[in-house]
């Protein structure tokens, strides 16, 4: 059945933390700008694409794959600090799809997150539309993308080949999210794993609390004792992917994504901006940004972030499509006027 659409105070993903990061160092305009002209930049989007007319829709993504953004294979120190296995585990699934609505009236943006495993028309992929989970249309256009270009036989550097497979991905993934949810997409964000451990290298390690000791050694690498603890950049990537040896398994992990975003976000505001350390030349590795998006401008003066988790149903047969799509639609409704301000972070314990 259907997953209850539930409102949440901070449900997100490592992709949404990671993007938050760079949105929160924007102030500092001498980053800022390092950032909007080093960072590489996307044509997933086109010009003649429908656009939102109540504000500005971004389709933040997060990439399963260990590469980076020419292909490259990372260091043995880095892969032995993810803890994910073979470098081309995961392939490039979205794994993260979130929309981030910034209304146009000045009120708080609204985060909706897609879960993965709902199935969706894919779209954009060369041969034509095919049918499997939300997160799939990146790599199958990818893959897709790449057998055409080996097959042309134009002699090619393999970075650029990779470029031009992630485009073709990117794009799959900006025409299915717009399909399923029926929403215009503005503009992208991505984030792949390896992205987010150097960020996380940047911040130099979070605040988290455990109600619980817990442990994963097989799969993200995951152990922690009970109660509140500082998280290095390896730990921290291992705290927000553990799900095994959760009693709730992916829903204990948005939980701990929560509390590590909620981490980070009271820092900030103990320690300012500075807390944040040199994320520009992070971000220009690692990051991807679609043509035109101005980050600085497209988040001044927006007073916060509701997040909210979409309906999942796993099972193909279910058409989960007129669910989410409603649920989409409320979410995106003008909020009522309201004089309740918003709390301000805290580092929460959770499981």
């Amino acid at each position: 059945m259907l997953r209850r659409t539930v409102m949440v105070v901070a449900r997100t993903t490592w992709v949404l933390l990671s993007v938050t990061v760079l949105v929160a160092a924007g102030v500092a305009w001498t980053t800022y700008q390092d950032v909007d002209t080093g960072v590489r930049r996307s044509q997933a989007v086109r010009a003649d694409d429908v656009k939102s007319t109540s504000g500005v829709n971004v389709l933040v993504m997060g990439l399963t794959t260990r590469r980076d953004l020419d292909g490259g294979v990372p260091s043995d120190e880095v892969m032995e600090a993810l803890h994910a296995g073979d470098v081309d585990r995961g392939g490039y699934n979205a794994n993260t799809l979130i929309l981030l609505h910034v209304p146009s009236n000045g009120s708080a943006a609204t985060a909706l997150s897609l879960p993965r495993d709902n199935h969706a028309p894919l779209l954009g992929i060369p041969g034509g539309p095919q049918h499997g989970k939300v997160k799939e249309a990146y790599g199958r256009a990818k893959d897709a993308t790449e057998k055409h270009l080996a097959a042309d036989r134009v002699r090619r550097d393999p970075a650029e080949v990779e470029w031009l497979g992630r485009e073709a991905g990117r794009r799959a993934q900006v025409e299915t999210v717009r399909s399923f949810l029926d929403v215009p997409v503005d503009h992208i964000a991505e984030v792949s794993m390896v992205g987010f451990y150097h960020l996380a290298q940047v911040l130099g390690g979070v605040e988290v609390c455990l109600n619980a000791a817990t442990s994963d050694d097989e799969y993200s690498g995951a152990r922690f004792p009970a109660g509140r603890q500082h998280l290095t950049a390896e730990q921290a990537l291992a705290f927000v992917r553990q799900r095994h040896g959760l009693t709730n398994g992916d829903l204990d992990r948005t939980r701990r994504q929560q509390a590590f975003l909620s981490a980070v976000l009271h820092r900030m505001r103990d320690q300012g901006v500075s807390a944040l350390g040199p994320v520009a030349e992070v971000a220009k590795q690692n990051v991807v940004l679609s043509e035109g998006a101005d980050v600085l401008s497209l988040v001044q003066g927006v007073p916060g972030i509701h997040f909210q988790t979409l309906p999942l149903e796993s099972d193909p047969s279910v058409d989960a499509q007129p669910a989410i799509r409603a649920a989409v639609a409320s979410a995106l409704s003008p909020p009522a006027p309201s004089g309740a301000s918003a709390q301000p972070p805290t580092i929460p314990c959770v499981d």
